[in-house]
């Protein structure tokens, strides 16, 4: 039942026709309205613009040069959700099947024959007839009701996007965009490698908002900060029962994925048990569900993400070459930020748009001078480095963001910190010592107005000073 009557078009250039269709509707005249009735295929779509309709019921052959599947395909060109009739006077039989798939492929909804030459007053079946255009009405709401449903999920992507921009214009960043909307479309596993802070979880999910599984689940996880007795559990869950105390089953993350995407970042840590048990999803799709006896499937697009040096991680034998190819379908490799330093100044006005407003004040102007300074030191913390040294500037300063106020924004990053030390990562003193020195010289001159002045501070003369340098690799 529906709280207004069916509106109807019909298409038909034989009045009798017409009457038979008029007969046959006439006793749920509360429930469809014929509101049109046109003679050719031109007329319709005309008639279409102006007014809405719900269902068109259409004879297959009509006046004009516009009928048939043609004229399906225009009528659902204008509006898909339009529930197309096609009612002819073919006997349809097993040789017609063809004649079928021909219409259902344009976009008709049903197709029946008018009538056997003895009957004259009613469509052939007249049941089957009404019910149709009923059940194509419902049809037709339940599409609007998707569409509505899908225009307001692409509003809330779209805001998800924004609020996730790719921020520069550079060669680099441009290259790293049209990467993102090619890698976007198809769905195999992409794999990110890129140095920290340099926005490899943005890349990631900007993939997936872009893809045809935007409105399904985008699930991530950090395989360097779960402990790695937990891991397993992470990714694929266990049953009640499972181990003493599992009183409840978990979804793991690649369940809560299905159908969608999910991001391994930090794929490099992830240990070598698990590497072959996440080789298995990828490659027939089946999981390991702690506790699960009978196998489960799922559809998940793979992003790993990485700031290591897989080949090196290969070498070693700490990261499984199948796994590597089976990731390495499609590989983004996201460029530092000391290689994108045009993008410093747009990178900047973002990140003091969204701290100013976050305390209360307006974005303060940077001077050239300050500029330079900002776009002179090698961002080795990558934009996630960038974004903090802006929060400091906007917070220190009341007026304009000059040298003094990059300085000093600038000195604690600039603060030599020792490495952290690891027992698989020993390296000779004398390297460390050149570390050092390299990171104190480049603190030096990029606290000073020249090299002659970064010369002095550091007591050397300028000829050993430059020496220096260029064996340090500093330009």
């Amino acid at each position: 039942m529906t709280r207004r009557p069916i509106r109807l078009l019909l298409i038909e250039d034989e009045e009798f026709d017409i009457q038979r269709v008029k007969n046959t509707i006439q006793q749920f005249s509360d429930k469809i309205e014929l509101k049109s009735s046109v003679s050719d295929g031109v007329t319709a779509l005309e008639r279409l613009q102006k007014d809405e309709y719900d269902v068109v019921i259409m004879d297959y052959r009509i006046s004009g040069g516009l009928y048939g599947e043609k004229l399906v395909e225009k009528i659902k060109e204008m509006d898909n959700t339009i529930q197309i009739i096609v009612i002819t006077k073919m006997t349809v039989n097993q040789s017609d099947i063809d004649f079928a798939n021909r219409l259902i492929a344009a976009g008709a909804y049903w197709f029946g024959t008018k009538y056997p030459v003895d009957i004259e007053e009613y469509i052939y079946q007249p049941t089957d007839f009404v019910l149709t255009i009923m059940n194509a009405y419902d049809k037709r709401q339940l599409e609007i009701s998707k569409k509505k449903s899908e225009e307001k999920l692409d509003r809330k992507i779209d805001d998800i996007i924004s609020s996730k921009p790719l921020i520069g214009d550079s060669s680099a960043m441009t290259n790293l965009k049209n990467l993102i909307t090619k890698y976007a479309k198809p769905n195999a596993n992409v794999l990110i490698m890129g140095e920290s802070g340099t926005g490899k979880e943005l890349v990631a999910s900007n993939i997936h908002y872009q893809s045809q599984r935007k409105y399904e689940n985008y699930v991530t996880m950090n395989c360097a900060a779960v402990p790695k007795d937990l891991i397993e559990s992470e990714l694929f869950g266990y049953e009640v029962g499972a181990f003493t105390g599992a009183q409840k089953g978990k979804l793991g993350l690649f369940e809560q994925a299905d159908g969608g995407t999910i991001l391994l970042d930090e794929i490099g840590e992830l240990p070598m048990d698990l590497q072959a048990k996440l080789l298995r999803v990828l490659q027939d799709g089946e999981i390991d569900k702690i506790g699960r006896k009978q196998k489960h499937t799922v559809n998940v697009r793979v992003i790993a993400s990485t700031n290591r040096d897989i080949n090196q991680l290969l070498k070693e034998k700490k990261f499984r070459e199948d796994l590597f190819y089976r990731l390495n379908i499609l590989q983004i490799k996201i460029p530092p930020l000391r290689d994108r330093k045009d993008d410093i100044p747009a990178l900047i006005e973002y990140f003091q748009e969204i701290f100013a407003k976050d305390i209360g004040v307006l974005p303060k102007e940077i001077t050239n001078s300050g500029m330079q300074k900002m776009k002179k030191y090698d961002w080795p913390g990558n934009i996630r480095q960038l974004k903090n040294v802006v929060q400091r500037m906007v917070i220190i300063t009341d007026d304009i963001i000059d040298d003094g106020v990059v300085i000093q924004a600038l000195a604690l990053e600039n603060q030599f910190v020792p490495p952290a030390y690891s027992s698989e990562n020993i390296i000779p003193v004398i390297e460390m010592e050149k570390r050092f020195k390299a990171k104190y010289f480049q603190f030096v001159r990029e606290n000073s107005e020249t090299d002659a002045e970064a010369a002095e501070k550091l007591g050397l003369a300028p000829s050993n000073y430059h020496r220096t340098c260029k064996n340090l690799g500093l330009k």
